[in-house]
């Protein structure tokens, strides 16, 4: 019997171990703080040539800001010109208005302990947004639900390296159109502590998401705070809408954050190569930001950057591949140039299971992310299907894995224990190092370990029923959900929330569209 064996055998403090391991933890990793480079791809050259594209596109071609007035006679004031619905920037103008937009900012939890800081060197990751559909081993593949929601929030909350609660974590359908942005809120704000984010599906969803921000917070704290972040999505090509616009103002007027987001498919709503896409991005950014600074000075707004390419024979979108990650780096270092946090990356795949292809795609597009200097990472978690569907399974699987994100962002430790010296002259020729006294004093860190993926030996893993990722993940799902507690809320704080959905909810019939 060989030492490891040996040692399995004894047992020892075996028992108290798998005591520790199995007990529920409702610990959240701080977030992520790189002690690693950014990978930067793109030359001084290079990154001048699109900067100078982009101000042309600005000047030359111009963005449409549609059905909104308003927006229109900001940008004359501004000293744009404007023909029609079209606005065309003069060269310099969206870069000197973007100057006063923060390069970090704060955003505050009701539990301060899990507030975040986005932007410098940071990366806070937050779960898979928007999807119609979800998806478990039982249930199959159907539309999500209120009880979905629920259940994906209080996964968020269980999950060790996840530090945002995010927002629409899965589309409720079974509640009215107009309506289910209150239960989502009122989801994230009961069922978690963590931060979370606004609704943008219309201006005045975005006002509710205020006042309900307000009423968790206290009026007086949102109004010196940001307690919210929110996504901004861009109708690319070059093209500002009335609603999304409408959600930047008021998150923008109350000094909430707002991810002024590209939403493109390459080859489809931007150029096919590289370089181009690159141009188009930084234009719509510049034009964004710039706007959310002409509502207010110093409003905090993060650069966003979701680009994936298209498929050129079946015209769907593909997810973790080169073009994507070059797309990826290059916006980074244009983000950082302009000063202005970065949103990007995710767990990415096109696939319609938690599968090898998932996790081939979801791989790639993580650490693509991690390198590429992102500090607020959407989809971290969850995404399926292109983003058609929130998985059960593959959220626990892709939070799983954040934690190797986190270890990577560590760096290489060369203090005196990381260099690892007392344990080479302890152990010497011939020796091992399992029961020298640096490995006493470190095993419980020195690795990052998986709570979900199964390294025993063959003939466990086979007596166990022989059971792949997939069916780990739903078994933990299930365990997760099992221990989930909810979160200390003052019941004052919380009658008031109740009391102002249920009258927001009166207020208005239902609508379904």
């Amino acid at each position: 019997m060989n030492e490891v064996t040996a040692r399995r055998a004894r047992g020892g403090g075996g028992s108290a171990r798998r005591a520790e391991r199995t007990a529920v933890s409702l610990e959240t990793a701080r977030f992520i703080t790189r002690n690693i480079p950014n990978f930067e791809i793109l030359n001084d050259e290079a990154l001048q040539i699109i900067e100078w594209n982009a101000d042309t596109v600005l000047e030359e071609i111009g963005v449409n800001f549609v059905e909104n007035p308003a927006a229109l006679q900001r940008w004359r004031d501004a000293g744009a010109d404007v023909r029609g619905e079209r606005v065309h920037i003069p060269r310099g103008l969206a870069r000197q208005l973007c100057a006063s937009a923060p390069s970090g900012f704060t955003q505050h939890a009701r539990n301060p302990a899990r507030n975040v800081e986005i932007g410098g060197r940071n990366l806070v990751l937050a779960p898979v947004y928007g999807p119609p559909f979800v998806r478990d081993r039982d249930g199959g593949r159907r539309y999500a639900t209120m009880e979905d929601f629920r259940n994906f929030v209080k996964l968020g909350y269980m999950s060790k390296w996840l530090h945002h609660s995010g927002g629409t974590v899965c589309e409720p359908t079974d509640i009215p159109v107009n309506k289910r942005h209150l239960d989502m809120l009122l989801a994230h704000m009961t069922l978690s502590d963590k931060p979370f984010m606004g609704s943008v599906t219309e201006p005045s969803r975005a006002a509710d998401s205020v006042e309900m921000a307000k009423l968790l917070f206290g009026a007086d704290f949102v109004d010196r705070n940001t307690v919210m972040t929110s996504l901004i999505n861009i109708n690319s090509p070059l093209t500002f809408d009335a609603t999304m616009m409408g959600a930047l103002e008021v998150y923008a007027q109350a000094g909430q954050a707002s991810i002024v987001s590209p939403f493109i498919v390459g080859g489809a709503m931007a150029p096919v190569t590289v370089a181009g896409t690159l141009t188009q991005v930084l234009a719509e950014v510049l034009a964004g930001v710039a706007y959310s600074q002409l509502i207010r000075p110093g409003a905090p707004v993060i650069f966003g950057a979701f680009v994936t390419s298209i498929d050129m024979n079946s015209g769907a979108p593909t997810f973790g591949t080169p073009e994507a990650a070059h797309i990826t780096y290059g916006a980074g270092q244009l983000a950082r140039r302009l000063g202005l946090p970065y949103r990007s990356g995710g767990a990415f795949c096109g696939s319609k299971l938690p599968d090898a292809q998932a996790a081939y795609e979801s791989a790639n597009s993580l650490n693509m992310a991690l390198l590429s200097g992102v500090n607020f990472m959407l989809h971290a978690c969850g995404w399926l299907e292109g983003g058609l569907v929130s998985s059960y399974e593959k959220f626990v699987m892709d939070a799983d894995q954040l934690g190797t994100l986190h270890h990577l962002a560590q760096g290489i430790a060369m203090d005196d224990n990381g260099q690892g010296m007392d344990a080479l002259r302890e152990v010497g020729p011939g020796g091992h190092f399992l029961g020298c006294a640096h490995t006493q004093a470190n095993f419980k860190t020195a690795f990052w370990r998986t709570d979900l993926l199964d390294y025993k030996p063959f003939e466990t893993w086979e007596e166990e029923g022989a059971r792949d990722t997939e069916t780990l993940a739903a078994e933990r799902v299930k365990k997760m959900l099992g221990d989930y507690q909810q979160p200390m809320l003052d019941p004052g704080v919380a009658e008031s929330l109740a009391a102002f959905v249920a009258q927001r909810k009166e207020s208005m019939p239902d609508a379904f569209v």
